[in-house]
Formats: structure tokens, sequence, C-alpha cells
């Protein structure tokens, strides 16, 4: 098996190396960002600037702070359900933005306990199988706006919501309401993205430093724009195109923004959903940051407990200036990688984008067409989810593909921290029974009149192996010899260390000799004395059987 070597991304600083690949990432990124930054916070019920808050935040400030190279951060919609429900619960957005800040604060003490390790616990197959999932529920999620049905947010990872509304509704209406000019403009936009991923467009000495997304979104503003000159009435107008909020003059702009309400500092409820908050956020950071090193082609290792910090300082950053809570989001941060990003500078790019676009390009933005963002979402989707990852995990065996397969499926049929929950489960049987299986080893052999029986002890042997443990000894004949081999053992379980030292009380009336090649290593807890002297006392009187 080939090992590739994994290196921690360096400390804050910029890396100029990859400055055209990084600008693809970032320009790319961006423009996905704008309107998945509005329909998360629509669908929180939070107002729509407050999602583009966010959205700049995280490409500025933790993408500033963080160590990982390749994640964005922002709005995502795994924080849909914590954020409505906060909003719900405290009364007041104001009140909920001081929640944020407070969340942001917890994030940051999790990130000096140390908590960033949990991200180590999670199987490879899991992350993966997360990965796989999303893409599936991006691919089928943006068929609806590919021919013009723009009611829902594409990034919505939900494919059955709970007020019944699910995946099949969308795509009836969708093709009751069947529009020419979106069905053109997302046609001609996979045929673009496509033929940017060929040979002859990668290493073309100009077009190889253009983005395919943004020759989409121009494409696609252009033939709307014919459009709306030749027949006003087909072209796409309202929610088939971007809706980003417009401030009429500079004074407004800042009308925007929102500020926390601090006398809600003695409200029990508000730490209650900072804490929600804090959890749930910090996780998808974790599994995202996890799934963004997985995809780096350079193989780096993000520090994950740093990584918790800077998160934290962009939540409390978030919550001051009216934007909702944020996390490393693996849609953007892949959208980036498969464009070309292999610094940070993708991210502070894709932040200053926002930015400045905000505050000087708002009605340009809002000609996007949703049909040729759904088109690079698709792309991207289908890149998450290639057929070739799918048999790459069957060849690994069982004990990988099945996690991976019903994290996917969880995912799509319940939610994104669900899925992520249910595959762990999966995947922790196949941990426990590979255990139970690997325990120990037998091998029988003939020494002059007497069998002999050696039991090899695994690496790790748990309690899991006490059952098996008594089954063995219990089946072992009269007149035996049996040789307990625990020196490849890096721990043994009290429960089965005493189960074999029990079995000396009826070895030695079974005329069993029992032979330890090396002494049984345990949990290390305290032996009773009697214990310890009753086992001298049969070590001596097995001495005398030899």
């Amino acid at each position: 098996m080939n090992h590739v070597k994994t290196t921690h991304t360096s400390a804050r600083t910029l890396d100029f190396s990859n400055v055209v690949g990084d600008i693809r990432g970032g320009v790319v990124s961006f423009l996905v960002a704008v309107p998945l930054c509005l329909g998360i916070a629509l669908a929180s019920g939070a107002p729509l600037f407050s999602g583009i808050i966010a959205g700049i935040v995280g490409g500025l400030v933790v993408g500033l702070f963080s160590r990982s190279a390749l994640s964005i951060s922002g709005p995502e919609a795994g924080l849909i359900v914590v954020t409505l429900a906060a909003i719900e619960s405290l009364g007041s957005f104001p009140a909920f933005l001081l929640a944020t800040c407070l969340a942001g604060l917890i994030q940051v003490g999790l990130g000096y306990l140390r908590a960033g390790s949990i991200s180590n616990f999670f199987p490879s197959s899991v992350i993966k199988g997360m990965l796989a999932g999303i893409g599936v529920i991006l691919i089928i999620k943006q068929i609806p706006h590919l021919v013009g049905y723009d009611a829902d947010s594409a990034e919505e990872i939900s494919l059955f919501q709970p007020e019944g509304f699910n995946i099949l509704n969308q795509f009836r209406m969708a093709l009751e309401q069947l529009n020419g000019v979106a069905v053109l403009i997302a046609a001609l936009s996979l045929i673009i993205l496509l033929l940017w991923e060929r040979p002859v467009f990668k290493q073309h000495a100009l077009l190889k430093n253009i983005p395919g997304a943004l020759v989409v979104v121009v494409i696609g503003i252009g033939i709307n724009g014919l459009v709306s000159t030749i027949a006003p009435a087909f072209a796409l107008k309202g929610n088939h195109l971007v809706q980003l909020p417009v401030a009429e003059s500079f004074s407004g702009f800042f009308g925007l923004f929102t500020w926390p309400d601090f006398d809600q500092w003695n409200n029990p409820q508000v730490y209650a959903s900072a804490l929600s908050i804090a959890l749930v956020a910090s996780l998808e950071a974790l599994l995202a940051i996890e799934a963004s090193d997985q995809l780096d082609p350079l193989k780096r290792k993000t520090p994950t407990n740093a990584e918790l910090k800077a998160q934290g300082i962009g939540n409390l950053v978030s919550g001051l200036i009216g934007g909702i809570p944020l996390t490393s989001v693996i849609v953007r941060s892949s959208v980036s990688i498969n464009a070309g990003a292999r610094t940070k500078l993708a991210a502070l790019l894709h932040g200053t984008l926002l930015l400045v676009c905000v505050i000087a390009l708002p009605s340009v933005l809002n000609q996007i067409p949703w049909a040729a963002l759904a088109s690079i979402l698709l792309i991207t989707g289908y890149k998450l989810a290639r057929i070739s990852i799918f048999k790459q995990l069957y060849n690994e065996g069982i004990d990988k593909f099945i996690p991976f397969v019903a994290t996917v499926a969880a995912i799509l049929l319940t939610d994104l921290l669900t899925g992520i929950a249910l595959g762990m489960l999966v995947a922790l049987f196949f941990i426990l029974r590979e255990n139970y299986r690997n325990a120990h080893r037998i091998h029988v052999f003939q020494n002059g009149e007497k069998e002999h029986i050696r039991i090899s002890m695994g690496d790790y042997v748990s309690f899991l192996s006490k059952a098996s443990m008594v089954k063995l000894l219990t089946s072992i004949p009269d007149n035996a010899v049996v040789e307990i081999d625990s020196s490849q053992s890096s721990y043994i379980d009290s429960d089965v260390m005493n189960t074999i030292y029990n079995f000396r009380e009826t070895a030695l009336k079974r005329n069993i000799q029992l032979v330890f090649l090396r002494e049984p290593i345990s949990d290390h807890k305290p032996i009773p004395e009697s214990i310890i002297a009753k086992r001298n006392r049969h070590l001596r009187e097995i001495e005398q059987m030899k």
C-alpha cells in the first residue's frame, strides 16, 4: 500500500506560488457563494443581507486566522435548523446575534481545550460518504433550477423537508413551469463546463487561466440580456435571478447591518442557543475540514484546534456586525479546489470579491441567472460523487463500502448530521466485528503424545472478546497443552485476562498444562493481593508439572 505523506499547513502565511489557480478558485467560489448566502439566510428566517455578511466574514476573517489552505467558510445549510430555532426561541434577531457572538467565544474555548481531535475518530469511509452524499444531493437539487424552477435554495442539504414538500414535488412543479430560456442557458453552461475539462482547453495558453464558471456566468447574463431586448416577455426575472439587497446610498448600505442586543446578556435562552450553535458549527467545521484535506491534491493536514479558534473568531465577528453563524463549507471549498485553488489566497479573494461587489456592483450580480449557477453546482456534485469513488470503496472491502453507502443513503433520506451519525454507527459495527474476529488466532499441532493448542492474542483485545475466549477455553480437550502467546499484544482487557486466569482452576483438574509465552498486558487496574497470591501459587504448581 502506498502511503501519502501529509504535512501541516503553515500558520497564517500567504503563498503566492499558485496565484492563477487561486484566483480561479476565489472567483468561482464567490460566484457560487452569493446566491447560497442569500438562500441560507432566507431559509433561516434571517435578513437576507446577514447571509452576505457571514460570507464576507467567512472569507476574510476566518480566511485570515485559519491554517487551512483550502477550506472556505460561510453560512452553511447544516446550520439552518439551529439558526431558525434560535431566532424563534429568542424572539428577536438582535438577541440571536448576541447568541452567535457567545457561540464564537465557546468555539475559541473549545480550540484551547483541544477539542478538535474529535475529527480523528471519523473513519475515511464516512467522510467520503458525506462528500458523495452531498454530491448526489447537489446534482438532484439543481435539476429544477436547470429548467427554470427557482423556488428552492440550491444548498438546502435535505431531499425530504419537514413540511412534506420533497424533491419529487419539486420535479413535478418544475416540469409544469418549464422555462425555455433557463433550459438554453443551462444546456450551454453544462457544455462549456464539460469542454473546459478537456485537455485542449486546460492546456491552452489563454483559456486555462479563465475559470469556466466565469464564462458560464457571463454567457448566462448575455443570453438573458439578449432575450430581454428581443422578447422581453420570455426573459428570466425575479427569483430566476440572484436577488441581492441594493442600498440606495452609502448610509443606506450601513443601514443593512444589524447590531447585537447586549441587554439580553442575562437571558438564559441566549446561552442555550449559543451552546447549540457552537456545537453544531464546530462539528460541521471539523467534518468539512477533514473532507477538504482529503480533496487536497497536496495532502496537507489542517490543525483542527487552530481551526476551531478561527471559526470562533469568525462567528464572534459575524454576530457583532449582523451576520448569521458560519462554518467551513465543503460545497464552496470543493468548487474552489476543482477550479485550481491550492492556498488560502482563494478564500481571501472570495471574501474580498463578496465585499467589493456588494458595495459597488449589486445590480450586476442581480443579473446572474440561477440556471447558470445551478450548472456549476451540478458539475461540482458530480465530482464529489463520481462512480469511480463508489468502485474504489467497493474494492477496498465490505467493511469500507457498507459504511460509505450507509452514510450516503442516510444523508439522502434524513439530513447531513443525522446521516453522518448513522454512518458512524455502521462503521463502528464493522470496527467491533473486526476487533472481535482478530482478537485471537488458534494453531493446533501435535508434539509427542500431547496435543498443543497455541492461542495467539491480537494487538488490542477488548472486553468484547471475553465470550469467544470463554467458549474457546471450554472446548479445549483434557490432557492438552495450551500456550497463550501475547507477544504481539499491546493491550488485553482485564475481563479477558481474568477469564484466562480463572481457566487455570479447571485446567489443573483436567490435566491441561497452561503456558504463557508472555504475561498478558491488562488495563493495569490494581489487582487484590489475594488474587496475586493465588496466581503465584498456580504458577508454582505449573512449574512443578513441567
